[in-house]
């Protein structure tokens, strides 16, 4: 892989917080930072398309991410997204011919001490560059068919779905 192109969507992986109000926004996205300070060695672009909790995502974004991804000349994109509504993305993705789709976000927000953000990154990167053809997720240092795994809220995990 030389090029990575990267689609944001908010979710928790770019929230921040506001001491002042005791509230959490949607900053701008986290990832390019994170993968410049790390070094990696391929180029990459972000693509920052929403700003959304992704409970409040809706049919019309999700077709904005397909036609946006559906747009880019580089067969790998990763996506961010937030995690209560990742799979039903990837499920509306699965459709995509000739690319390596993979979705990942964070349980905490990437400016906190101890949130899984950069790991997930990287579990996707990984994905995305030896995966074939077709749409992932990559969390909780897995890698999930979409059709196989829904998020536990209670338990704060992604799980495997038994059909």
């Amino acid at each position: 892989m030389q090029h990575l192109t990267i689609v944001t969507t908010g979710g928790t992986i770019d929230k921040i917080y506001f001491d002042d109000k005791s509230d959490y926004k949607i900053g701008a996205p986290q990832i390019g930072e994170i993968l410049s300070q790390l070094g990696v060695a391929f180029q990459f672009d972000v693509i920052p398309i929403l700003r959304k909790d992704s409970l409040h995502i809706t049919q019309e974004d999700r077709a904005l991410i397909r036609s946006t991804i559906e747009a880019q000349p580089n067969r790998h994109v990763l996506v961010t997204h937030g995690t209560d509504t990742m799979v039903e993305t990837a499920r509306e993705l699965a459709t995509l011919k000739g690319k390596v789709i993979v979705l990942t976000g964070a349980l905490n927000p990437a400016r906190f001490q101890g949130s899984d953000a950069v790991f997930n990154i990287g579990c996707a990167v990984a994905a995305v560059q030896t995966l074939p053809d077709g749409v992932y997720i990559a969390m909780n240092g897995r890698v999930w068919d979409p059709a196989k795994v829904r998020k536990n809220r209670d338990a704060n995990r992604f799980e495997e779905v038994h059909n």
